[in-house]
């Protein structure tokens, strides 16, 4: 399921401009989640490697666009075409489940959890907004969709023994969950950079179709 590719969500980009807001669209996770995440993060940091930036569990999300910086005046536009496309699209099934990382287990750079459920249902919707905003100028993605949940990027500066041993420490690490959630509405959200990390806020929020 997964590929050997970093999404451009995980991209770094320059902090947004006067009147310009960096944006991205996403799923929220249950409370529930972000705690069994919580916990998980806690066990995989036991030993505090400098070279791991661990991210804060209530800010993981799952990422369906990432939008970059948007002018101000341009989030109705958006928001109206979201809102068109997600008021037909069904609502669905998502479990979190599996351990890994981008490339691979080996140099690992991102290390993520995995979904699982109805994932084709995840896919066609992201696919849908992917389409959906390309008139408004937003470049259709050249990656295939990959969903995870994103729990650490390893700094630049980590040689390739302390990767490979990171390696080693997920792959011995068990990681058994039963967390199955709805995904009952999509989020477009707006993100802020600062020196404790990103912070998120919601701008608009579309309901799914429940039926």
């Amino acid at each position: 399921m997964h590929k050997d590719y970093y999404p451009k969500s995980q991209m770094v980009t320059s902090p947004h401009k006067a009147g310009q807001l960096r944006c991205f669209v996403a799923i929220e996770l249950p409370q529930e989640v972000k705690e069994k995440l919580a916990q998980l993060i806690s066990l995989l940091d036991r030993e505090k490697s400098p070279f791991a930036k661990w991210v804060n569990p209530e800010g993981i999300h799952v990422t369906l666009k990432f939008l970059g910086n948007v002018p101000a005046n341009k989030v109705a536009d958006i928001a109206k075409v979201l809102r068109e496309l997600i008021a037909g699209s069904p609502s669905l099934k998502l479990q979190v489940s599996g351990l890994g990382a981008f490339p691979n287990l080996e140099q690992p750079r991102v290390i993520w959890v995995g979904l699982q459920g109805e994932i084709e249902k995840l896919e066609g919707l992201q696919h849908n907004i992917d389409s959906a905003l390309i008139p408004l100028g937003f470049p259709q993605e050249t990656h295939p969709f990959s969903p995870h949940l994103t729990l650490a990027r390893l700094r630049d500066r980590a040689s390739p023994a302390e990767r490979r041993n990171l390696g080693k420490l997920l792959i011995a690490t068990p990681f058994v969950t039963t967390c199955k959630f709805r995904v009952k509405s999509v989020l477009l959200m707006k993100s802020q950079l600062s020196r404790q990390g990103a912070i998120y806020s919601c701008l608009n929020n579309f309901p799914l179709n429940p039926r």
